[in-house]
């Protein structure tokens, strides 16, 4: 499996999975590939360099316009954590408010896109993100794009208070997911099936226990602190970011056609689908029904 950063507490049901052995109890044998920058997960699983990916929903459904042939086969969260970063006291208190600000964002982001458009926010300067919060701890007027899992924590042990403005809430609500090809589905749907939930069993898993991912990614990625760890789990939980609105969990992994449908539908909307095609064949839920 191809992750999609560095090891992390927001791939903690994989590695909880992996460490307590439902992978292998389900005849898999499955190794995590760290993820960084430079290592998109779409091209790697489209080019056969691991068999399944991390990734998200829009992201999915443009990889596949762009002709990659993909599909999602569940989700692994309800909720995306992407969000505008500003601080506690900030004027800025919705995305409306964004207008005449200068945004540090990753080019060519796709939720942005969607702000600048459903807020007709004008006269805004973008520049690139820049993988830190040292600006956002200088800079009071500092406003930059954040995990609302992550980054938060960075500016608190900083001394500086934080809101995370979630995109979700405007409207655009990708699925975090985990991916392969079509070839892969068709050719190994067994493999496929055992993977899902074995990987489902160890996200709920994570949510109730974080322990032994979080030794599994500690020793992997030795920049992960405790307190950073134990903020990032405390902020799935907290968000209900991997079990949506359902305490019991039923929801964890699920999918549903109608938010894959206006997903696609505003991504054509932003022309950044052009070539249209059945958003259906991006995603299957025959994995994922009845769980």
């Amino acid at each position: 499996m191809q992750a999609d950063w560095y090891p992390q507490p927001e791939h903690g049901g994989f590695y909880t999975a992996l460490v307590k052995g439902y992978y292998k109890e389900e005849g898999l044998d499955v190794v995590i590939q760290p993820g960084g920058p430079y290592l998109p997960p779409y091209q790697q699983v489209a080019a056969g360099a691991a068999q399944f990916g991390m990734g998200a929903s829009d992201r999915t459904l443009e990889s596949v316009a762009a002709g990659q042939p993909l599909v999602a086969v569940a989700a692994t969260m309800q909720r995306d954590p992407q969000g505008i970063m500003v601080r506690k006291d900030s004027p800025v208190r919705t995305f409306a408010d964004l207008s005449g600000h200068i945004i540090s964002v990753q080019p060519g982001s796709t939720w942005f896109r969607y702000l600048v458009q459903r807020y007709q926010l004008n006269n805004i300067q973008e520049v690139p993100a820049m993988m830190s919060v040292a600006n956002f701890i200088a800079n009071p007027d500092y406003i930059q794009q954040a995990f609302a899992t992550s980054e938060p924590f960075f500016a608190k042990q900083a001394g500086v208070e934080a809101r995370v403005l979630l995109v979700s809430d405007a409207g655009f609500k990708p699925y975090r997911v985990m991916f392969t090809t079509k070839d892969f589905l068709r050719q190994h749907p067994d493999i496929v099936a055992k993977f899902v939930r074995a990987s489902i069993r160890g996200w709920r898993d994570y949510l109730k226990d974080p322990a032994a991912a979080h030794a599994a990614v500690s020793k992997l990625n030795p920049a992960l602190t405790p307190d950073w760890v134990q903020f990032s789990w405390q902020s799935l939980r907290d968000g209900h970011f991997v079990d949506g609105d359902d305490p019991t969990g039923s929801q964890i992994g699920q999918m549903e056609a109608e938010r894959w449908t206006s997903l696609y539908k505003q991504l054509v909307d932003l022309k950044v689908i052009e070539k249209q095609f059945d958003p259906a064949t991006a995603y299957t839920l025959q994995f994922i029904q009845n769980k």
